[in-house]
């Protein structure tokens, strides 16, 4: 596993601050890089969620400068031209039809530029339009989108230049400046102001007579396109962030409290731990819990996006922001705040969402870059023009066009946006990913380790079969173990006496019980002397079982099973034969590993024979067994010694140094603390298909990374030449432009549509109706 995946877990914490007034990829590669020539500071900032991630070594800085501190970072932000805060706390009873103050002002501006821009395009396009003096008309109608809408370029241009700082704006700034300052001055000093002027649209950029041609089309179009892509790029993102405030909102707003039999309707932030709380059918579980009283069906479609809701009763965890379709419970409090599965969840989809993939860190390096680099082309065009004899307005055109054309937006978009949607689609399966990182391992990994107990199998032992022998009633041997087990804690026994109670009527009660470490039980059932346990345990009842019982115990050991032996009135009466089932979805989880590429193997500490039983079982051929907890981590260590790239799936705080040696770890939520801070995807649901789902969706988000990344960079390497060469007409480049940063935005949305291939879970996840309080 990368050292970046759990860098978070040893040192200081991060400190996380809201950036105002980045409007590019190149803005906040710029905000990273000053923050980062700080002594001891380590930040990312990402201009998708608008947020910076800074790391602040505990040791100060050689030379004796002092640490920074948030006061220091703020600052440091504001000389760069931006404003940072550190972010409000979220709040999910805020009002959903808030307006955006952000996305409102852009809306504004581009309804009145696209209202003054479409007669100013119309008449440049179609000359049968241009009245006499149109082209005084349309620069009445260009000069407020120029000034007006255009003026957040404007002033993050100005801004960005008083810091000695060129960003995409600057580009925008400079090629509408210019096709409307050439415009003023073809219309005041030369014959473009002339009454009866006419001029046609071209899809490319033609010589012309220099002071006859006029460029308020381009200035206007300019503008008013790329404030359509900006009004689409944020209002996509803001839908694609909503992941961590819709998983806030699914919480209980109040709950029941239980006090000396008296219920009272406190806020949930009123709960503590070691409080009991009364949930009603329809009603949310207010927060994390275990069941004190009652029994209820669960519907955990909000947390794991299961759609069969889940039986509980007595001692059953519950989770909140869950939903009580059945019974009437009582839950007493086990977790509270932000120490709630909930909140966890997305405080870890905040986590994935504010960090970079190493994808993106290139993206951001070309980005930091490119715009320099596109000026100097942009003024190399204009003076070869210029030098080749085609003519001022000709050489504007070509220059403006490359100024237009270059703004690489959706090279910013290309990274954050895909992470933001597969991370949010993810919370929504059940399927957190802890970081951008992961996504590059979930590429390279060749070899998955399974974990038998808990990830493979149920982790708890049920009955298998129920073997009498001749003569004798396979339910009545069942209901007479079944009621001397029912008074056992032992494992064996309680799943025995599971099975027995599911089967029919209630158990009778067992008399003079006797437990026998290691050996089973004994008691008085019906007036019946019951023995339930190993031949050591007949022998010295002086019960000798017949040779097909004794070879039947013999052939369960051998299949990995455990036989328990049921006798009365000094006569074997048949066996119980019990083991750790199997999940019912591992077999095919294994089998769609398999074909993502992926070799499974099988490790336990287990017997070898048991570890068989269950590899046969579910198509898995290569088993590691016996394992001890310590030598985990040593077994996935020689693996990736040999060459292979591993991924490990597991449960139990004996899991959790492999997880951590894995180089892709992927814990059941349904396991440890541990286990789970040890991993890089943790599932809420614990099956394995959720394994398959979280490899499905990381790829699938990686592949949408990549192929943004290709589009923006195919996109400006193939059309700065075409602009230089003549070949775009400046306002084709700018809808060109914003149309690209539109498709990247786009094609990330597409992950929303992600579907997991658990039958369980729902295609969509529609949020259960919660009766209101009484």
């Amino acid at each position: 596993m990368t050292t970046a995946a759990h860098a978070g877990g040893s040192g200081p914490a991060p400190i996380e601050l809201q950036i105002g007034g980045m409007t590019c990829a190149s803005c906040a590669a710029r905000i990273e890089k000053r923050l980062n020539r700080m002594p001891g500071v380590s930040a990312s900032v990402n201009y998708a969620t608008e947020k910076a991630v800074v790391r602040i070594d505990d040791v100060p800085a050689d030379g004796g400068e002092a640490r920074a501190d948030t006061a220091a970072l703020i600052a440091e932000i504001e000389r760069t031209g931006y404003t940072a805060t550190l972010p409000a706390p979220p709040n999910p009873q805020r009002d959903d039809t808030a307006a955006d103050p952000e996305l409102a002002a852009v809306r504004q501006r581009l309804i009145g530029a696209a209202a003054l821009s479409v007669p100013v395009i119309l008449l440049a396009m179609i000359p049968a339009l241009q009245f006499t003096y149109w082209q005084w008309a349309s620069l009445a109608l260009a000069s407020p989108v120029v000034v007006w809408a255009a003026w957040p370029f404007h002033r993050a241009t100005a801004i960005n230049l008083r810091h000695g700082a060129v960003t995409m704006d600057t580009l925008v700034s400079m090629g509408v400046s210019a096709a409307y300052l050439w415009s003023l001055y073809a219309l005041f000093f030369g014959g473009a102001g002339m009454p009866g002027m006419t001029h046609g649209f071209t899809w490319i950029a033609q010589p012309g007579e220099a002071g006859n041609t006029i460029y308020l089309e381009v200035a206007a179009g300019v503008t008013t396109f790329l404030l359509l892509g900006r009004y689409l790029e944020v209002r996509a993102k803001r839908r694609a962030s909503q992941a961590v405030r819709a998983l806030l909102e699914v919480g209980a707003k109040d709950a029941a409290l239980l006090r000396g039999g008296t219920e009272t309707r406190v806020p949930v932030a009123q709960l503590r731990v070691g409080d009991e709380f009364v949930v009603r059918p329809g009603e949310r579980i207010a927060t994390d819990g275990v069941v004190v009283s009652g029994t209820s069906a669960v519907d955990t479609s909000t947390i794991t996006g299961e759609s069969v809701p889940v039986e509980v009763r007595e001692g059953d965890a519950v989770v909140g922001a869950t939903v009580n379709v059945g019974g009437r419970l009582v839950v007493r409090a086990t977790r509270v705040g932000e120490q709630t599965q909930l909140a966890q969840m997305a405080r870890l989809v905040e986590q994935a969402q504010a960090g970079k993939a190493e994808v993106q860190r290139l993206a951001d390096r070309v980005a930091g870059v490119f715009v320099p680099i596109v000026i100097g082309i942009a003024a190399l065009t204009l003076v070869t023009w210029l030098l080749l004899g085609g003519g001022t307005a000709m050489a504007l055109t070509a220059a403006i066009a490359v100024l237009i054309i270059a703004c690489p937006c959706a090279l910013g978009l290309a990274t954050p946006t895909a992470l933001l949607v597969g991370s949010g689609r993810g919370a929504q399966l059940g399927i957190l990913i802890k970081g951008p990182q992961i996504l590059e391992s979930t590429r390279r990994v060749d070899t998955i380790v399974l974990d038998k107990t808990g990830t493979v199998t149920e982790g708890r032992m049920t009955l298998v079969d129920v073997l009498p022998a001749p003569g004798e009633d396979a339910a009545q041997v069942l209901r007479l173990a079944g009621a001397v087990e029912a008074a056992s804690e032992h494992p064996i026994a309680q799943a025995i006496a599971a099975a027995a109670a599911a089967f029919g009527d209630p158990l009778p009660e067992a008399a003079s019980f006797s437990s026998l470490a290691g050996r089973g039980a004994t008691g008085v059932v019906d007036g019946h002397a019951v023995a339930v346990g190993s031949l050591g345990l007949m022998a010295d009842w002086s019960v000798h079982p017949d040779a097909e019982i004794a070879a039947s115990v013999e052939r369960a050991g051998a299949t990995g099973t455990t036989a328990v032996v049921v006798a009365w009135d000094g006569k074997a009466r048949g066996i119980l034969t019990v083991a750790d089932s199997v999940k019912p979805s591992s077999a095919a989880a294994v089998t769609r590993l398999r074909e993502l590429g992926l070799d499974p193997i099988l490790l336990t500490g287990d017997h070898e024979t048991v570890a068989r039983r269950v590899g046969d079982e579910v198509g898995i051929r290569e088993v590691i067994a016996g394992v001890l907890p310590a030598e985990k981590s040593a077994q996935i260590e020689a693996l990736q010694a040999s060459g292979l790239v591993v991924a490990m799936v597991g449960d139990g705080v004996n899991d959790a140094a492999a997880l951590a040696q894995a180089d892709l770890g992927i814990a059941m939520g349904t396991g440890t603390d541990a286990a789970i801070e040890a991993s890089d995807l943790t599932l809420v649901r614990g099956d394995l298909l959720g394994a398959v789902d979280a490899i499905r969706l990381s790829r699938a988000t990686l592949r949408t990374i990549r192929g943004n990344l290709f589009w923006a960079f195919a996109y400006n390497v193939a059309a700065i030449p075409l602009a230089a060469l003549g070949l775009l007409n400046p306002m084709i480049a700018g809808a060109a432009m914003a149309a690209s940063s539109v498709f990247v935005v786009g094609n990330s949305l597409r992950l929303r549509r992600f579907q997991s291939i658990d039958p369980a879970v729902a295609p969509s996840r529609t949020r259960t109706k919660e009766r209101s309080p009484r």
